[in-house]
């Protein structure tokens, strides 16, 4: 297949991109291309205008500073894959990155891409839901913040109007005593996982639970925060039946059926990914603690 007849840019700058948003209708922005292309292909999407971001310079960076981490929406996933200040400030974006497609896509693909793409599955998506990330979305009217929590409005859908795009994103840091995991279930390794758990649990002096944070994807149009399932774990042992009972919680959660799996079928996994990424983070602490 071939793509339908589009226009072409190449903007070198954010303020021409914004530009040609503004001004052209029927408009697609190409970050990677690691998703785009293969659905211009198919003709599942058939924009007017392409607007290339690959030379736009000043959407790549990778900075930390006061408890947060600031990724541009056109840095590659296999330079974050190789920070060091990532490695450093925030592993739990290593650990989701180790199951994102393969090197090749890595070298390609972009945080800002996989992000506007929104698949419910993909690892980053996870990942900024976990993290209670800050999406900036900047239009020649301006900019503006949006919590990653009201990004994803529907299927593959994303709350940015036509004429804005994604800049960068922020990501709150979790405290180094924090322990994390990333867990998924997919037919492949480097396929979109089915279902996936990413957590994070912060242990108090006693070794109880005072910090839990958890993501399940795959479920819905966007990743699940399951707040009454992380309140409920604060104060807990870590420890078998703890993570028992979230798991169960978890398994109750709504899905939906596709032509691959039944919603049966991904509530079951989500009760087993999130005992196996509670257990996993609690490891992770333990040993943090004890280091």
């Amino acid at each position: 297949m071939k793509p339908a007849p589009f226009t072409y840019h190449d903007p070198r700058s954010v303020s021409d991109a914004v530009a040609l948003l503004a001004t052209h209708e029927n408009t697609r922005v190409l970050a990677g291309g690691q998703s785009l292309m293969p659905m211009m292909n198919f003709r599942y999407a058939m924009p007017d205008h392409l607007i290339d971001l690959n030379k736009v310079g000043e959407l790549a960076y990778i900075r930390v500073s006061s408890g947060k981490l600031d990724i541009g929406a056109m840095t590659r996933q296999r330079d974050m894959e190789f920070s060091t200040e990532i490695a450093a400030h925030c592993p739990l974006l290593l650990a989701a990155l180790a199951h994102v497609g393969n090197r090749q896509t890595r070298n390609r693909g972009t945080l800002g891409g996989s992000l506007c793409h929104q698949d419910p599955s993909a690892e980053m998506v996870n990942a900024a839901a976990l993290l209670g990330a800050t999406m900036h979305v900047t239009s020649r009217r301006g900019t503006r913040d949006v919590p990653f929590g009201d990004f994803a409005v529907a299927y593959m859908t994303t709350a940015l109007e036509p004429d804005e795009m994604l800049a960068g994103v922020t990501f709150p840091l979790p405290a180094k005593s924090q322990g994390h995991s990333f867990v998924e279930f997919a037919r492949r390794h480097g396929d979109f996982a089915i279902v996936a758990c990413s957590a994070l649990l912060g242990l108090d002096g006693k070794g109880h639970i005072a910090h839990a944070a958890l993501a399940i994807s795959g479920l819905a149009h966007a990743p699940v925060r399951p707040t009454g399932i992380e309140r409920a774990l604060v104060g807990q042992k870590p420890g078998a039946a703890a993570f028992k009972a979230a798991a169960a919680e978890a398994g109750k959660l709504e899905a939906g059926s596709d032509a691959y799996v039944t919603a049966a079928y991904r509530q079951h996994l989500a009760r087993t990914l999130t005992y196996r990424a509670l257990e996993q983070a609690a490891a992770n602490a333990i040993g943090i603690k004890n280091g």
